[in-house]
């Protein structure tokens, strides 16, 4: 996320120069990683859902589709992709439009 906000500080300082408000910005960038993020989880889902009977022998106390383990790990992989798109969002919103017009 750090890189792909790096890459985008010009257009971060563009869209800010132009009027964009800072909580606009930080939610298209939120947005975009949740994107992201939502689609691996429903592949990784449907592929646990596949995977889970081939393992189902190696498992203990746990059933090969848990619900809750499922929807927590769900969820706290969507906590971190938050997260981990606030800090360098922040970060990039921090610089001067001018500086960010001047990059490159």
């Amino acid at each position: 996320m750090a890189y792909s906000v790096q890459q985008r500080t010009r257009e971060i300082g563009i869209r800010i120069a132009l009027g964009a408000a800072r909580w606009d910005v930080l939610k298209l960038v939120v947005r975009q990683a949740l994107i992201v993020t939502v689609s691996g989880v429903a592949a990784g889902l449907a592929g646990a859902a596949v995977l889970t009977r081939l393992i189902s022998s190696e498992l203990w106390e746990v059933k090969p589709n848990d619900p809750l383990t499922l929807a927590g790990v769900s969820v706290l992989l969507i906590a971190i992709t938050i997260f981990a798109s606030l800090v360098p969002t922040r970060r990039a919103l921090e610089v001067d439009p001018n500086t960010a017009l001047r990059y490159e």
